[in-house]
């Protein structure tokens, strides 16, 4: 052996004893691999298929995240867990987390819980003047205090699934879309857009706060400065001179667009007799989309139109305090399926304003007031004859139910449509059932004047369990409606003898209790699934009138036999 192999063989002998004094005999292998625990993450309380947000971290710069009940296989040390917030379509969901940090030790399982759980919305107040363009998101809440006005040249827009509710410590709260500005709330079938009362459900009534008020730059039949009812008010916020709305020149203004909107609770009185409506259309113009709104338990009418030429689709109005749909001072929209439901009177809100004497189904006024100004040769019902600004509102395919007998009217109400002061327009394809005072009535010579040329048309209606003169109509000698005067003009009105309300329809109960409860529908073999106006072309007044946007039908009232229900899934019932 050299002498540099021994010296190697003795390296290698002196390594392997240190090595053997240094370990031991019975120690084992050295750095022995470092056993794991286990960190179980439990997530609960999100909607199936909706993902956690959670964070997990540790030593050694260990992060990981996870979005569902997991199971980690982790080193020995102290892990801390964090979740974020989670939204779900509008609803947000905070996490509470327990166990967190959890110490994890080898071969044992450490659990952490992430409980989440709806989270409360933030709340926002709207107050005094939006000036510029703001969008409302439904994962917000939203409280009208006092009169908020939407400026000329500002756009409001409100997402779909969005609430709004009225300070119920601003009397009167109430929001105004004023002559320039717009608002764009679309909603959906599955989220509509909804003012309400700030109250709870089972505390809230009719006047809670004050409405939603759209004024236009179309034109009425009115002149000088009027204002808006009620605008003038004592209310937080209040421009003391009013909101005018006369004077506009463009009948194709656009407003905006409400599509898929409710209206509950509303109607405060902001002076003696001066009540705002839970939708007040004020002159607005045909540019605007109004389709699939709702107007449900107000202190005053539902939908009132002063002038203009917006037009609407799908509108519904249960329990109005006053009248259902109020057409007046040249309002020249054409309007196709409504409902107007009225069970019962429901008692206002205490100091909101006084009950109604004479609500109806339809009140349509020609000109009425300060600033009617009467043509040559006629009065100042006739006011706007020369301008082409008669009342000529088109309504189509409406269904209006009063209440059951038994249940006591307000004196001067009850009639299905009210046609009065020098008023024209068309009422076509419409049910008119259980008005205890008359289905319809044609009040001063004025209208029947209008009757008498053509240009106030009734077609194709069909009444049931009225009140009034032979099923109906106004008594001879009193007003112009005589049953025999709409025979004269060919107006094809249907009286079910024997008929009852209730039988017309696939479900409208006597009390009901939900929006679920009313189903529109012609019941089967109901003599309202026909008998409509199929055709406009016989009569070219009323084609010419209604253009394309109100569409003939073989049936009679809001909802086509076998068709789409069109008011279910976004409206709502409730009494209080």
């Amino acid at each position: 052996m050299t002498m540099s192999a021994r010296l190697r063989a003795f390296a290698l002998a002196s390594f392997a004893t240190f090595a053997l004094a240094a370990c031991g005999d019975d120690d084992g292998p050295t750095n022995p691999t470092v056993q794991n625990g286990s960190l179980a993450i439990t997530v609960s309380g999100l909607p199936a298929g909706t993902a956690g947000a959670v964070t997990i971290t540790g030593p050694n710069s260990f992060s990981q995240s996870a979005t569902a009940t997991t199971t980690l296989s982790v080193a020995p040390g102290s892990y801390t867990v964090a979740a974020a917030q989670v939204l779900n379509g509008t609803t947000r969901y905070n996490a509470t987390i327990t166990g967190s940090p959890a110490t994890v030790t080898a071969n044992t399982t450490s659990t952490v819980t992430v409980a989440y759980s709806v989270a409360a919305n933030p709340t926002v107040v709207l107050s005094g003047s939006i000036a510029a363009n703001r969008t409302l998101t439904a994962d917000t809440n939203y409280v009208l205090r006092g009169f908020v006005y939407v400026n000329s040249g500002a756009t409001l827009t409100v997402n779909a699934g969005t609430r709004i509710v009225g300070d119920t410590t601003a009397l009167g709260s109430a929001l105004f879309v004023l002559r320039g500005a717009r608002i764009v709330a679309n909603g959906t079938a599955a989220a509509p857009v909804v003012f309400t009362s700030q109250r709870a459900a089972g505390n809230r009534s009719p006047g809670d706060w004050g409405g939603l008020v759209i004024v236009g730059n179309a034109r009425a039949n009115r002149t000088g400065n009027v204002i808006v009812e009620g605008s003038n008010g004592s209310v937080v916020g209040a421009n003391p001179d009013g909101i005018v709305y006369t004077g506009g020149t463009v009948d194709t203004d656009n407003s905006g667009t409400l599509r898929y909107v409710r209206v509950e609770f509303a109607g405060y009185a902001t002076l003696t007799d001066a009540e705002l409506n839970s939708f007040t259309f004020a002159a607005v113009g045909s540019g605007t989309t109004v389709e699939y709104v709702q107007a449900l338990a107000g202190l005053d009418d539902h939908f009132e139109w002063f002038g203009g030429t917006v037009n609407g689709k799908y509108l519904v109005s249960y329990e109005s305090g006053d009248d259902h749909f109020d057409g007046s001072e040249g309002y020249r929209g054409l309007n196709q399926f409504l409902i107007g439901m009225q069970s019962t009177f429901l008692t206002p809100r205490a100091g909101a304003g006084a009950v109604s004497t004479d609500p109806q189904g339809f009140e349509i006024d020609g000109c009425n007031g300060g600033g009617c100004v009467a043509p040559s040769g006629g009065n100042a019902q006739s006011a706007g004859r020369d301008e082409g600004l008669w009342n000529m509102n088109v309504f189509a395919n409406f269904t209006l139910i009063g209440v059951p007998t038994g249940t006591t009217v307000p004196g001067s109400g009850g009639v299905g449509a009210v046609l009065r002061r020098g008023t024209g327009g068309y009422y076509l394809n419409g049910v008119i059932a259980r008005w205890q005072r008359g289905g319809i009535s044609l009040r001063d010579s004025t209208s029947n004047n209008r009757f008498q040329v053509d240009s106030l048309i009734v077609r194709n209606l069909y009444f049931a369990e009225n009140g009034g003169t032979d099923g109906g109509f106004d008594a001879t000698g009193s007003n112009f409606g005589q049953a025999s005067a709409f025979a004269a003009r060919n107006s094809n009105i249907v009286v079910g003898t024997g008929v009852t309300a209730t039988s017309l329809f696939t479900a409208l109960p006597a009390t009901p209790t939900n929006a679920a409860s009313l189903d529109w529908s012609p019941a089967t073999g109901s003599p309202i699934a026909t008998g409509g106006l199929s055709a406009f072309t016989a009569d070219p007044r009323i084609a010419a009138r209604v253009g394309t946007f109100i569409t003939p039908t073989a049936y009679r009232g809001a909802a086509a036999p076998g068709g789409t229900k069109w008011w279910e899934g976004w409206t709502n019932y409730a009494r209080n």
